[in-house]
């Protein structure tokens, strides 16, 4: 242990590079320092070791027996000096890791057709597990370690996490279209005589539409609550209900070609509070690579959409 104390890295560094060179200037060169500071360095060094390292043998120099056997082990332990300082990498290509990501059906129709496509061409080996549950549960299972990445609404999340604004999202209506004006549009009265579907993981008020509705003191009857959009526009072609959704929700190619012309998309008669989807973490993976590369992707591909 006493002579762990007179050896710093520096020291160690100056080893190595004169057990490679054998050379007292080419070793000065190399770790740009003077002759003098090298050979003073290898002095101290001799004087640790008790042994003479590098001794003179024609024009230049030569290790001892005790210098050779350090070489090897030494070159290991600086290399794995140097992994530890320098900053960890995360190569898409190369790595083998799973990822668990939380989020709601509308986050996992934003989200995760074009990160699957993406994670397929330029991270075969990384996997990701999908779950889904109220924002309540997944900042929950963030601070718990459970998820690594949440995606949805959290307005105000706990201490110890890291939020980030993907995007604003706003509102828009859809229905049959045989059950519409030509127009398009709907007044608010007619609007609310019609019955409504509902996507939300639990029936209530919690949402911003009828909060905004409530704000008018006026009140819609919802005659279907399900928490899948999947299967929603299917329940709204030919039925006079009203489906407002996030327009992000609406606004893709498959809408278009599964539905065509049977529903047409309107603006909501009265205005409804925007909100901020955005993606949640938790400090200790803040810094990690692997993790800073998928908030990265996933925040490049939300806003291309």
């Amino acid at each position: 242990m006493d002579k762990l104390k007179q050896v710093d890295l520096n020291l160690l560094v100056t080893l190595h590079a004169l057990l490679i060179e054998k050379h007292i200037s080419r070793t000065a060169t190399r770790l740009n320092k003077s002759q003098p500071a090298i050979s003073h360095a290898l002095a101290h060094l001799r004087r640790i070791f008790n042994d003479p390292l590098l001794v003179r043998a024609g024009v230049g120099l030569e290790l001892t027996p005790r210098a050779t056997e350090l070489m090897q082990p030494l070159s290991e332990v600086l290399h794995q000096l140097r992994a530890l300082l320098e900053p960890p990498r995360f190569e898409p290509l190369e790595a083998q890791q799973t990822f668990r990501l939380a989020m709601s059906d509308y986050g996992a129709r934003v989200v995760l057709p074009p990160l699957v496509r993406l994670l397929r061409q330029r991270a075969p080996g990384v996997d990701i597990a999908v779950g889904q549950a109220t924002r309540e549960t997944m900042q929950t299972q963030v601070l718990d370690g459970e998820i690594d990445l949440a995606l949805g609404v959290f307005p105000a999340p706990p201490l110890g996490l890291h939020t980030k604004t993907l995007f604003v999202e706003s509102f828009a209506c859809v229905a049959d279209a045989a059950s519409l004006p030509p127009s398009g549009g709907l007044a608010l009265d007619v609007w609310l005589e019609r019955p409504h579907a509902l996507v939300a993981m639990r029936d209530g008020m919690d949402n911003e539409i009828d909060r905004a509705l409530a704000g008018l003191k006026r009140h819609r009857r919802i005659a279907v609550i399900l928490p899948h959009w999947g299967v929603a526009n299917e329940l709204i072609a030919g039925t006079d209900l009203i489906l407002t959704v996030a327009r992000r929700n609406l606004d893709h190619g498959d809408f278009e070609r599964v539905h065509g012309s049977s529903l047409r998309v309107f603006d909501p008669p009265f205005a409804i509070e925007s909100f901020e989807f955005r993606y949640l973490w938790h400090e200790r993976r803040h810094n990690d690579p692997a993790h800073r590369w998928l908030r990265g992707v996933v925040a490049r591909l939300v806003r291309a959409h």
